[in-house]
């Protein structure tokens, strides 16, 4: 090889999604899931602030981050990435009908560092200017490996040092202590697991999100940081599994889209969910390919659930019984009772509640 010149290689480790692992149980002392304890402490390194709540996240998405799936979320004390197409007076419509910004995080993406006019994040500056007590920021992008998507944290925590910032997504260890290093506080994990998105297809680019989530969570961890495990998780089990593997928090989209909080109309008893980059979501906001990019996402319809709340119960009640099977009383010490077994072959499945 010459110098300077990089050289194809494959990696030979075995890699891993959640469908390819369960938890091994093994003897408890905790007598009922209520002995569980669901909710997380957190101090973040770089803004130094801190949260207390049921460590899952509900997806900036279309149908998923909306700001009545935030006001169900919020009695739960988890919390919502807001979709970045709000505009400032929806913004105080929320606030006046109840929302608690405690458990809500506004969302941009890097569009400023092409054009300082971008409705996103003049959204952002302008949201924050009035209400500086929403504790997170989340720069949200597809593809987190931009050299410019670094730089673009680093302003951002330059700008807005009181706000912890949530920064996405990667699935490398290399890329997620850089983005901690460089401001993030908590790291956004996957590329391309998520029900919609089509990225593994389109691109050939992703790690199996399981053992993508301990790579990362272990780099994130070793500098102070945290992470969120973005995508993937179909049942509550997956939650579980990415909790034992050491994510702090999950991030939820196609598991909580299709409810009466969606903000998404019902037809025929279905509603419609897409991925942020699919042709879909290009033509509903406005944005249009340039002739160099694919769409990296599709449009489904699925059946209507009804509220959210009840979906929420059977995730919380999911994780809670995984926690009394493996003997771990906190959501924070699953990781170090967790003990995975490798699956040749998925059971079939006779139905899926969460579908």
């Amino acid at each position: 090889m010459k110098n300077g010149e990089r050289q194809m290689r494959i990696e030979s480790d075995l890699k891993l999604d959640y469908k390819d692992v369960l938890l091994k149980p093994k003897r408890s002392k905790l007598t009922s899931r209520r002995d569980v304890d669901m909710e997380r402490e957190f101090k973040f390194l770089n803004s130094g602030k801190e949260f207390k709540g049921i460590p899952i996240i509900a997806s900036n998405m279309d149908g998923v981050g909306t700001f009545s799936m935030a006001k169900v979320l919020q009695n739960y004390k988890m919390l919502t990435v807001l979709r970045k197409h709000y505009d400032p007076e929806d913004w105080d419509h929320a606030v006046d009908e109840g929302l608690d910004l405690n458990y809500v995080s506004i969302c941009t993406g890097t569009n400023k560092i092409w054009d300082e006019d971008a409705p996103d994040f003049l959204t952002l500056k302008v949201v924050l200017e009035k209400y500086p007590e929403i504790p997170f920021i989340t720069i949200d992008v597809a593809n987190g490996y931009h050299e410019n998507f670094v730089d673009f944290v680093a302003q951002m925590r330059e700008e807005f040092p009181e706000q912890t910032i949530i920064a996405g997504n990667v699935i490398t260890a290399e890329m997620t202590e850089e983005l901690i290093l460089r401001g993030a506080d908590i790291v956004k994990c996957g590329i391309g697991p998520g029900s919609v998105c089509t990225t593994r297809l389109m691109t050939g680019v992703g790690i199996p999100q399981f053992s993508g989530i301990i790579e990362c969570a272990d780099a994130a961890h070793g500098v102070g940081g945290q992470v969120i495990a973005d995508g993937g998780c179909v049942y509550p089990g997956d939650l579980a599994k990415a909790f034992g593997a050491g994510s702090d928090f999950v991030m939820l989209g196609g598991m909580l889209a299709g409810h009466e909080e969606s903000e998404v109309d019902i037809t025929d008893g279905k509603m419609e969910f897409y991925g942020m980059s699919s042709d879909r979501a290009m033509e509903i906001h406005g944005a249009r390919k340039d002739g160099y990019r694919g769409a990296e996402g599709k449009d489904i319809k699925i059946p209507y659930k009804g509220t959210v709340e009840d979906t929420l119960t059977e995730i919380i009640g999911g994780v809670r019984s995984a926690c009394t099977y493996i003997g771990a009383t906190k959501i924070k010490d699953m990781p170090k009772c967790a003990t995975f077994v490798q699956v040749l072959q998925q059971e079939n499945q006779v139905f899926n509640l969460f579908e």
